[in-house]
């Protein structure tokens, strides 16, 4: 069969620049970046207009303007199919757009790889959120990843999850390619100033935590271990864009609780540009990630870029990036086997999470040493180079 001396590949994606608002856009905007040096990639992103050659954006027909969010979904992969004609590889991420690449593959003759950001399966929460279109996405997950080609995980944790979740998936097909980081652009930022106008004092031991208002992302967790933090330490969560009302509530209730009984708690719920959120991070004395699921955690990488050390959940995949005695602390979880990844104790774990940040806070010295050996660790073993050499190599194997 004849090949062009260019691979093409088409992404489909619902994040892409400028509308990221996970570690899912992020991977794509930086595999698309390093991609694009040595092979076409055309990218297929959900909404607005993008100037960028080779990127185009699209939306749900307007007959679709009342219906459930993920059938929108569907109806945006829908209109996207046709564009794919003339690709060599089509590539997806998400359940957002595995239907897209699914048909894709399909009506085009072409393989169909996917990358596993996460697990519908493993997310039953959602269902709070999407209603009955929960049973649809996960119904299009199953569909996607029984028939594609090739599926990448984004660590050895997510590559479990995939065939615990999915038994007709022949292993052989999923590849473990890890998320990366640029430490160029993610790197250590002085920055008082700014500091200085949010209330943070980088005189004081500090927790840092930056994601979504999601269960997954164990927020309320958090906040409980804060309770159990000497006074001195300051708690700085950057964090918005909340799944439902209810776990916006909740978390507001518990931030209110926690501000009546000690200082320095900082709540930022604006979505922060890189410098500013890197000068946070910098500052900060740890990082914390306590995630009951958590396939890699691109934001353990950025803060490790950042010369922070991390205090993570033994969950997913972030006992790959996080070194424990290394680069930070890993604290242990037993989580029920339902999906939810709820704590089996979760006053256990809560404690054993206090714990690991009152040790890190109160030893500077040690966790400047940690913030050390992680950015040393994410320059070396995470750069999106190497991982974008994997993945070609990937689409090459396909297409021989």
């Amino acid at each position: 069969m004849y090949y062009r001396a260019v691979m093409r590949v088409d992404i489909i994606t619902k994040e892409y620049p400028p509308e990221i608002y996970g570690g899912a856009g992020v991977h794509v905007a930086e595999l698309v970046a390093a991609l694009r040096s040595s092979i076409d990639v055309q990218v297929r992103a959900f909404g607005s207009d993008r100037d960028e050659p080779g990127t185009q954006a699209y939306r749900a027909p307007v007959e679709l303007a009342g219906a459930n969010a993920a059938v929108q979904t569907l109806g945006t992969d829908l209109v996207m199919v046709g564009d794919v004609a003339g690709a060599d590889v089509v590539h997806s991420h998400t359940w957002y757009a595995n239907f897209a690449g699914h048909l894709a593959s399909q009506l085009h003759g072409i393989p169909h790889v996917l990358t596993a950001h996460s697990l519908e399966p493993l997310r039953p929460w959602k269902a709070e959120q999407l209603g009955g279109g929960y049973a649809v996405s996960s119904g299009i997950e199953k569909l996607a990843y029984e028939n594609a080609a090739a599926i990448v995980a984004v660590s050895a944790g997510m590559r479990a999850d995939i065939l615990r979740s999915y038994p007709q998936v022949d292993p052989a097909r999923v590849r473990v390619i890890h998320n990366g980081i640029d430490v160029e652009r993610w790197r250590p930022i002085e920055n008082p100033e700014f500091l200085a106008s949010i209330g943070m004092d980088a005189a004081r031991p500090s927790v840092v935590f930056v994601g979504r208002i999601t269960r997954q992302k164990g927020l309320p967790y958090l906040l409980r271990a804060a309770q159990l933090l000497p006074p001195e330490v300051q708690l700085v969560l950057c964090a918005g864009a909340p799944d439902t009302p209810e776990i916006m509530a909740e978390v507001q209730e518990l931030v209110r609780l926690l501000q009546q009984t000690r200082q320095g708690v900082i709540w930022i719920e604006r979505m922060l540009p890189r410098d500013e959120l890197s000068a946070i991070l910098t500052a900060a004395t740890t990082f914390v990630c306590p995630s009951v699921y958590e396939p890699l955690g691109i934001v353990n990488l950025e803060a490790m870029a950042c010369g922070a050390a991390v205090v993570g959940t033994r969950t997913g995949g972030i006992p790959e990036v996080v070194a424990d005695g290394v680069t930070g602390r890993i604290v242990p979880i037993e989580q029920l086997q339902d999906g939810t990844g709820t704590p089996v104790d979760p006053e256990r774990f809560v404690s054993d999470l206090a714990a690991a940040l009152t040790e890190v806070t109160g030893d500077p010295e040690r966790a400047a040493e940690y913030g050390a050996a992680g950015r040393e660790r994410a320059r070396t073993e995470f750069s999106w180079g190497a991982i974008a050499d994997t993945t070609r190599a990937l689409y090459e194997e396909l297409t021989a």
